[in-house]
């Protein structure tokens, strides 16, 4: 199913034709390093379990041209995550995203920038998002720029809060607010 398109990206649902992708792009180790871990690269039944599971988020693949050259997934924060990230309004809007560029021929080229600008959009005109976040490590220097590129703000320092690689990495919550 198609959740939006620009002038140069589709994102559209994914499907289930789409689980040989991901494991191309979850075995490479060029991009494990930014998403998963290269201690953690994903077979058949791997991509099956995490990605092609019945709950709140929807996954997509993004295509430019046709072409899938990577993967975004949005969500309504659940009750725990707000706690966690210290969100206490319970009537705001506040939807998370997960992104990698599998393709990585299409690294470098704007397209992150194009993607979360999008997607920014969409969530916040279609799903009325009162704000959007996202969690990166700190060592993710590249992506934490085109994320301040694409107007999210550095909210709170996460120390230890996600495992990469076998060890605990702290992680920025950054935001978009639409209410700004």
């Amino acid at each position: 199913m198609l959740i939006y398109t620009t002038e140069e990206l589709t994102v559209r649902e994914l499907e289930k034709t789409d689980e040989v992708l991901l494991v191309t792009w979850l075995s490479n180790p060029v991009v494990l390093k930014y998403y998963e871990g290269r201690d953690r690269p994903h077979d058949l039944d791997l991509v099956r379990e995490h990605f092609y599971k019945n709950d709140s988020m929807t996954r997509c693949i993004i295509e430019f041209e046709g072409k899938p050259i990577g993967f975004i997934q949005f969500y309504s924060l659940d009750e725990e995550s707000r706690n966690e990230y210290g969100y206490i309004n319970p009537d705001e809007k506040i939807y998370g995203t997960d992104q990698f560029i599998g393709e990585i021929n299409y690294w470098n080229q704007g397209f992150g920038k194009k993607l979360v600008t999008s997607m920014t959009g969409y969530l916040t005109n279609h799903k009325h998002a009162d704000k959007i976040v996202m969690d990166p490590q700190t060592w993710n220097l590249r992506a934490i720029a085109c994320y301040e590129k694409c107007g999210f703000k550095k909210i709170k320092l996460m120390k230890e809060h996600e495992s990469h690689e076998g060890q605990l990495r702290d992680c920025w919550l950054i935001e978009y607010s639409a209410l700004d």
